[in-house]
């Protein structure tokens, strides 16, 4: 972003919903080009690629699965917090897991043997129900999944666990020392291997959570990057995601941005790929529309690249900086900045084991029912 521009510092609420907005605006943009070369859509689009939404999915500012699995992230977490209210016990891995077995429902499929819960909110969003190219990896996974919060078994590193892990750093900066960096690469890095078995279809998950963790709250993307390279340190088998990061971070401080150095960082189909890439876009570009560009004009996954690197931009720099004639097409863009208001607001819900039921804490439950 521009460096010169005198912003004000957004609050919280304005992050969260830029990291989840900006995100599906990353989406919707790459949509329509996900499956094209650079050539193909330079073909289709003109020498400067594709720069604004076009048609995709029956509409325009349609989103894909990447949107959809994020706010079934989101969700997952916010039923884990209402069962451990209520409850005094929980599991986030394992109620995101049952989040995520819903949205498999929503693809016209379900557990071989465990249907979900239909209840909740984000499961009546008729518009969530459509099929977009849903990763096969993620639909086989889910399909097989063992007892809830259990480990894939493949050797997956597709970027399907790192697209939709963003909630996890709003989550936890919400949470602040009680779920620390550390803590906050772990749950995304099982939330990741839930449907990714490959080490490095984990590590990226990981460091993007703590990005969005540490941005939130108003360190810079450079101070994130190290404290998400310290966490992963810390992992066996990080070596892969680590190169990645380094290069990235090396092409943006050598030259100015550029679709050679994308493609040098590869083609996002898989994990540590689609984070580099939008890494890279992040650091070199000088405002939202310009890094949502650059992320989405290349060979390879352009949805999850623009997705990523808008999560990122949008949590740095807060709803403000997304561009309106992007936000107000975006489909469901009332129910996702409703979510991540959700991220914020939770530990403050009148929600307790011991508390008299009242019309709040029931319409949050009806909301996120703990189970």
């Amino acid at each position: 972003m521009n460096r010169k521009a005198k912003q004000e510092i957004p609050e919280l609420p304005a992050r969260a919903r830029g990291c989840l907005l900006g995100g599906a605006i990353g989406d919707a943009l790459g949509a329509p080009v996900e499956f094209l070369t650079r050539h193909e859509i330079e073909r289709r689009f003109g020498p400067a690629g594709i720069t604004d939404y076009a048609p995709a999915w029956g509409g325009i500012g349609r989103f894909t699965d990447d949107t959809q699995m994020t706010l079934f992230t989101a969700e997952g977490l916010l039923r884990a917090w209402t069962r451990g209210c209520l409850r005094g016990i929980t599991t986030y891995t394992g109620i995101t897991a049952a989040s995520y077995q819903r949205w498999l429902f929503t693809q016209d499929e379900s557990h071989k043997t465990n249907p979900p819960s239909a209840h909740g909110w984000l499961l009546q969003q008729s518009a969530l129900h459509d099929r977009r190219a849903p990763g096969n990896t993620c639909l086989a996974a889910l399909r097989e999944a063992g007892s809830h919060g259990q480990p894939a078994i493949n050797h997956s590193k597709g970027c399907g666990g790192v697209m939709r892990v963003a909630p996890v750093g709003l989550f936890a900066a919400r949470l602040g020392k009680t779920m620390p960096a550390s803590e906050t690469f772990n749950l995304a890095r099982d939330l990741a291997g839930l449907t990714h078995g490959h080490p490095t279809g984990q590590m990226p998950a990981g460091v993007l959570a703590v990005v969005i963790r540490e941005i939130v709250t108003g360190r810079t993307l450079p101070a994130a990057l190290e404290t998400a390279k310290a966490c992963l340190h810390e992992q066996a088998e990080h070596a892969e995601t680590l190169a990645a990061l380094e290069e990235a971070e090396s092409l943006a401080a050598d030259a100015p941005p550029s679709s050679n150095a994308v493609a040098t960082l590869g083609e996002g189909w898989v994990a540590e790929e689609a984070l580099a890439i939008a890494i890279y876009c992040a650091l070199v570009a000088d405002d939202f529309a310009s890094a949502l560009i650059l992320a989405v004009n290349h060979d390879g996954d352009s949805d999850s690249t623009g997705a990523i690197t808008g999560n990122i931009l949008g949590a740095l720099h807060g709803e403000q900086a997304l561009p309106p004639h992007w936000l107000e097409p975006l489909e469901l863009h009332d129910v996702i900045a409703e979510i991540a208001s959700d991220l914020v607001e939770f530990p403050d819900w009148p929600v307790s084991e011991y508390a008299e039921p009242t019309p709040e804490s029931e319409r949050i439950m009806a909301k996120y029912p703990d189970w």
